[in-house]
């Protein structure tokens, strides 16, 4: 296991979602940003295989930008189906909706919001993918932001990639990137050996289309904007968010799961309401949990 990223996204939203359902809920509405594959929620189905009582109705509604061609909602209906099948299996009552836009232009009314429901924003991968202010006048991370405000969810749950290559100075961008990426070659070196097929699918598949993107595109070309959770920490201030503490239980269960599991060079640590994780003293992630104002 070379980063325990995945195992610390997946305890972290779902013991997160899980600790703001009353064992009284009767509707759940989980409205999720960005998909990666709908990795996290099978364990999620899971926990309610030991409800207290009748499971919830879960209500999904994903939101992605478009596949280019013919069927831009493809990916989000066929991870639909398989989270549809988890669902069955577990015996939880289960409603997905899709939605294939770019997340500034998803608008409240879109969601199709319900008074019964307990409504839950999760966004833990590519917000880092949102342009920012160099990019025309509005600033879709603002927007969408703003948008996360006025649904006022009972809970927002956010993850990040810590990098600060976002400048429009090129050799400003390619320091910060450099730095950024030799951190993770070099955990990546710690704990895999290079031909590993599992790092080479890593390097080719998600690497190099990064640096690429940092490097050799600019304006709207330019994909790949992270900036750092203290930055992210502003702007959700600026929109009217509110951060929520870590969960003291969430941040031990991780530390002793890292500690026992994984280089002793990886940190879990805390910061302003941020659970962060490191490697050598480096912040690569950072999850938190917000309410509206």
């Amino acid at each position: 296991m070379a980063s325990p990223y995945l195992r610390t996204v997946m305890y972290f939203t779902n013991q997160t979602i899980l600790n703001n359902i009353s064992k009284n809920a009767e509707k759940v509405h989980i409205i999720n940003y960005g998909i990666r594959h709908g990795f996290q929620w099978p364990s999620f189905f899971e926990h309610f295989s030991n409800w207290e009582r009748t499971p919830p109705i879960i209500r999904f509604t994903m939101v992605e930008v478009p596949e280019p061609g013919f069927r831009p909602r493809k990916l989000v209906e066929l991870i639909g189906q398989r989270l549809a099948d988890y669902a069955k299996s577990f015996n939880v009552p289960f409603e997905y909706e899709c939605i294939a836009s770019k997340w500034e232009n998803v608008k409240v009314e879109d969601l199709k919001i319900r008074s019964d429901e307990v409504v839950i924003v999760n966004c833990i991968v590519h917000s880092e993918r949102l342009s920012d202010e160099s990019v025309g006048t509005d600033s879709p991370k603002d927007t969408f932001l703003h948008t996360i405000r006025k649904i006022k969810p009972h809970i927002f749950i956010h993850g990040t990639m810590n990098g600060s290559y976002n400048s429009p100075l090129f050799l400003r961008r390619f320091r910060s990137a450099l730095s950024h990426y030799s951190s993770l070659f070099e955990m990546l070196d710690s704990n895999l050996p290079q031909d590993s097929p599992g790092r080479l699918i890593m390097e080719r598949d998600v690497f190099i289309p990064e640096i690429t993107n940092v490097i050799a595109c600019e304006g709207s070309e330019r994909l790949e904007r992270p900036e750092t959770y203290q930055q992210w920490h502003t702007r959700k201030l600026r929109a009217g968010l509110v951060p929520l503490p870590v969960d003291p239980i969430i941040k031990k269960h991780l530390k002793d799961f890292v500690r026992r599991y994984y280089h002793k060079e990886f940190v879990i640590d805390e910061d302003n309401g941020w659970l962060l994780v490191g490697w050598k003293g480096r912040i690569l992630h950072g999850f938190s949990s917000w309410k509206s104002n």
